[in-house]
């Protein structure tokens, strides 16, 4: 153990030395990166009892920053040298992998560069911390919130997880081999090149253009994820245009590029042998641009929305492997996304109590333009109006009680797309998860009635666009946009919340295209000679102010549930699981309903509303 008092030598700790009293004896803050290792550790292996409160994130504090959680990557990233230093990783496999015997490598050489690398992470580590806005008193308490979450963890029904993996290695070869019966050995895995020409092969004009993809102004054809759901749905009602053999195998590399499968066995290999736990599956801070929490692990971020309503029998005939198709789906595929989410369980005799924020974005946007008119659409809201019903009137002049469902979902597709400034591409990749298909023309003229049903929303735009621009061409002056302020600091472009919290466009640049930032998500190619650089637009700065002061209302709810003493196991999005026993979860779900419709202090004039659910399984 390398460690450092301030700003004093690096000192280190080895197994056979008497452990320092210096640091048993801590009650001061501890920074370490990643610091949940480090605090594990110390309980559960050197049995040193240090409050959680005591510890203090750096990679927490590099995200809030807009930066890479990596302290590999955090100097690259800052402009240092691009090279990436792999040596610590090969000390690790040189020394603490057991060789095949049981024994370790004591080689001495080996094991003083490793103290002399395990030194220069402490001062790597103090420096980058140094150099960086510090966590404030209530991200500190948020990071604090989101580690007891993580050490209760998710508990999984590790007979349904390991039944699915089995269901779906199954499925595999059936659709392999329906694959090369269908094109007659033209294709035969749907993971080769030779499929996408097979489809446009095949395929009519007018299905053809949905394949269509431009990079860097070149026109490019795929058969990505968003294509083949563009393709299925036209092939519905257009046989013609994408015939049944093609919908067919576009369907079969559907199912084998399924993600689902990968997450069931994830879950199964992550949860303790003892508990059937999975612990630390939430980085805090993990989006960069927003302050959203990410997934690790078990990626409960990326999980399918869509859920089996009644997932009992269907797990009773998965554990005992009878079939599950037709009875409960059309593919075997389908079945198992429904049954992803209801894998994470409620102990016996406990329930799970999930509350979801309802319309959440939709509701921030307009409060945040602080635009006049923006506010009709917030008096619908705080009416228990249908907020896409009334989108859909505005779209196609008509009244409210002329919207069918199909114009409903017309109308939800174009404010979840055209909110962020979104057009047809937008609005067809949106429209996607919603089956919803229109010809480019529809979706045009839908788009442009959103718009001028919505001009508060395009007023927005441009004011956040003419004061992010102001700030960069002023450093060290402030311009507000709605309830947002930019600030420019001759290095980042800096935004502050309604709520007081500051995020990042990380080293913005401004030139004759535009404003440009680095992109701390992205990683940069082995040759690359600086951070791969995004471009900053207005769309893309109204997302990131909603998705963050979503959060923002999220980190309040979470705060006064766990004052509280509420055992949230998770949140995801803009939903915020509890779990507590049987009897008490009509009492929880009338608490949670109570703090998550309070409005917080900063946001006087923001109506919400939650949607609460209790179950023995997360669902939707």
């Amino acid at each position: 153990m390398s460690y450092a008092f301030d700003d004093e030598d690096v000192k280190t700790w080895l197994p056979h030395d008497s452990f320092p009293e210096e640091v048993r004896e801590h009650t001061g803050l501890i920074y370490a990166h990643n610091a949940a290792f480090e605090r594990l550790i110390f309980w559960y292996v050197l049995q040193i009892n240090f409050k959680l409160e005591q510890f203090y994130c750096t990679a927490t504090q590099a995200r809030a920053n807009c930066a890479p959680g990596s302290l590999e990557d955090v100097g690259r990233f800052a402009g240092a040298s691009m090279r990436k230093d792999h040596r610590g990783g090969q000390l690790i496999r040189l020394l603490s992998i057991p060789r095949a015997d049981g024994t370790f490598n004591d080689d001495h050489e080996l094991m003083a560069e490793m103290i002399a690398y395990c030194e220069q992470d402490v001062k790597v580590m103090r420096l980058v911390s140094q150099s960086m806005r510090p966590l404030s008193e209530d991200e500190l308490w948020d990071y604090h919130i989101n580690e007891r979450i993580n050490d209760r963890g998710l508990l999984v029904d590790v007979a349904l997880a390991n039944s699915a993996v089995k269901y779906a290695s199954d499925e595999l070869g059936e659709i392999e081999t329906l694959v090369d019966e269908i094109t007659q050995g033209e294709v035969t895995s749907v993971r080769s090149s030779k499929m996408k020409k097979w489809v446009m092969d095949r395929v009519g004009e007018d299905a053809l253009k949905l394949m269509e993809k431009y990079k860097d102004g070149e026109k490019k054809y795929s058969i990505d994820k968003t294509v083949r759901a563009n393709l299925l749905i036209y092939a519905d009602e257009n046989p013609d245009q994408v015939p049944p053999d093609v919908a067919d195998v576009i369907q079969c590399a559907d199912d084998i590029w399924a993600s689902s499968v990968a997450k069931f066995s994830r879950l199964a290999q992550l949860s303790d042998e003892e508990d059937h736990r999975v612990r630390g599956a939430f980085v805090f801070n993990g989006g960069s641009a927003t302050g959203r929490a990410s997934s690790y692990g078990a990626q409960l971020h990326n999980f399918a929305r869509k859920c089996i309503k009644q997932p009992d029998p269907v797990r009773e005939a998965m554990v005992n492997g009878e079939a599950i198709v037709p009875r409960f789906g059309k593919r075997v595929t389908d079945v198992l996304k429904g049954m992803l989410r209801p894998t994470i369980i409620a102990p016996p005799g406990q329930v799970l109590v999930v509350a979801d924020w309802a319309g959440i974005e939709a509701r921030c946007n307009p409060w945040l333009s602080k635009q006049s008119d923006s506010e009709d659409v917030l008096d619908v809201f705080r009416s228990g109006k249908d907020i896409y019903v009334r989108e859909a009137a505005s779209i196609f002049s008509c009244s409210e009680d002329e919207v069918t469902d199909s114009k409903r979902q017309i109308g939800k597709v174009a404010i979840l797309s055209c909110g962020y400034g979104g057009g047809i591409g937008a609005f067809a990749a949106m429209g996607r998860n919603y089956g919803v298909v229109l010809p480019e023309s529809d979706a045009r003229r839908t788009v442009n009635a959103w718009r001028r049903a919505n001009s508060w929303a395009v007023r927005y735009w441009q004011d956040l666009e003419e004061a992010y621009t102001a700030a960069l061409r002023n450093p060290g002056y402030e311009f507000a946009a709605g309830r947002v302020v930019y600030m420019y600091d001759r290095q980042h472009l800096w935004y502050a919340l309604p709520s007081g919290r500051v995020l990042c466009y990380p080293y913005a640049k401004l030139d004759s295209e535009g404003i440009s930032y680095a992109k701390s998500a992205w990683k940069p190619a082995a040759d690359a000679t600086e951070w791969p650089r995004a471009r900053l637009w207005k769309g893309l700065a109204c997302e990131n102010i909603t998705q963050a002061a979503a959060n923002d209302v999220l980190r309040n709810s979470l705060r006064q549930l766990d004052e509280e003493g509420y055992a949230s196991i998770g949140h995801v999005h803009d939903e915020i699981i509890i779990q507590c026993k049987a009897e008490d979860g009509e009492a929880v779900k009338a608490r949670m309903d109570e703090i998550m419709c309070k409005t917080p202090d900063w946001a006087s004039g923001l109506p919400l509303d939650v949607e609460i659910k209790i179950s023995t399984r997360y669902g939707k």
